[in-house]
């Protein structure tokens, strides 16, 4: 085959155990917005998008798959450890790192978010999983990024600071630093700033080894799937008991404000989607795309979709 006729192949790891969500929507959102600028320059490539679902129907992307986005999911990074879904996630995250140390420019790439960050952990043994001893953490909060994670393309628009979408039970504690560094890997982001746990101990994102990066918050959050999840009554109790009504008015005005959770949802995923196709059109002969722009007006737009049961 002619490299140039080769397809590009995109898949959606959903790991929601076939639970309704907002974050399958915001994913194919993403997706969706990154193949059109690819068939901007072009329009004749076939690029294909698969979405499985290991939990529930015990399904795993294809071996040839180049670009895997794994999401969050609900319960514990420990529920279906020792089943079939659960170690073959585990020997694909281990086939991902080993083709990527073979051939690191034709190799699949793959970003987790959530509870697939919480798996790679685990799995990885770059730090230990634990629950949060101050139950959930939910909302708008920031991410510290580390002086090395600022040298990655996906996180240099940010600075030393993010604002994402989290909802999470667990965290990522007691760095395993001889591991990561075995690995090739990095710590990107912390939940507090360097040498302050003023806001807790966790690290929020990894860059895990040659082809797996990820991050404990989601950046794929666009502001229909924030103020869904802020506005579940349930969900606003439950902030407003921890963080105060104040606060909590204060976390939905911020989903206006163009350099908070807007820059996230449009410059973090898309830059790595788009480093990652770049990374394949010299070999393949593709035409390389620009970096993607920030559009505060498609972040405040209501998506034409709602969300979907998975």
């Amino acid at each position: 085959m002619n490299p140039k006729d080769k397809p590009v192949k995109i898949c959606l790891i959903d790991m929601n155990n076939g639970v309704a969500n907002q974050s399958t929507r915001c994913f194919r959102r993403i997706v969706d917005a990154f193949k059109e600028r690819i068939h901007e320059l072009n329009p004749s490539l076939d690029v294909q998008f698969k979405h499985v679902q290991p939990r529930n129907l015990g399904e795993l992307p294809d071996l040839d798959t180049d670009i895997i986005l794994s999401s969050g999911g609900p319960g514990s990074p420990f529920d279906g450890w020792d089943e079939p879904w659960g170690v073959g996630f585990r020997k694909y995250l281990d086939y991902i790192i080993d083709q990527n140390r073979l051939s690191p420019e034709d190799s699949p790439k793959l970003f987790a978010v959530c509870y697939s960050f919480e798996l790679a952990c685990e799995h990885l043994g770059v730090a230990r999983m634990q629950l949060r001893k101050d139950g959930t953490k939910f909302g708008v909060m920031p991410a510290y990024i580390t002086t090395l994670g600022q040298q990655m393309p996906y996180l240099f628009p940010f600075g030393d600071r993010l604002f994402a979408f989290e909802n999470r039970d667990w965290e990522a504690v007691d760095l395993n630093e001889e591991r990561l560094k075995e690995l090739g890997g990095t710590v990107l982001a912390r939940e507090s700033r360097p040498g302050l746990s003023d806001k807790g101990e966790a690290y929020v994102a990894f860059h895990f080894a040659p082809g797996v990066t990820g991050t404990q918050f989601h950046p794929e959050a666009d502001r229909l799937g924030v103020l869904t999840w802020v506005n579940n009554p349930e969900q606003a109790a439950r902030f407003k008991k921890v963080y105060g009504e104040l606060t909590y008015d204060r976390m939905v005005k911020t989903l206006d404000n163009p350099r908070r959770v807007a820059r996230t949802f449009a410059m973090l995923i898309p830059t790595w989607l788009t480093l990652q196709f770049n990374r394949l059109a010299g070999p393949r002969h593709y035409k390389a795309i620009d970096a993607p722009e920030q559009d505060m007006a498609a972040f405040l737009a209501e998506a034409q979709t709602k969300a979907e049961a998975c």
